[in-house]
């Protein structure tokens, strides 16, 4: 849900910016192909990057974790 005034975290942002080898690979193969879930599948079991490493990312562009109460 979009909080007015600000703009969400677009799927894979991250990834792309970074230049993701993995993701690299993704964006010339066609969605929901089969090689496309193999590399998906990479991403979601052995992904390269730390959650520290996406979290310091989102401070550093500017992002902002809410929840509501």
């Amino acid at each position: 849900m979009p909080v007015k005034g600000f703009v969400d975290y677009k799927r894979r942002e991250y990834c792309n910016d970074i230049k993701c080898p993995i993701q690299l690979i993704m964006n010339r193969k066609e969605q929901d192909s089969t090689e496309y879930n193999d590399l998906r599948e990479i991403c979601k079991d052995n992904c390269l990057h730390t959650t520290y490493e996406f979290h310091h990312w989102l401070i550093e562009n500017g992002y902002l974790l809410i929840k509501p109460e």
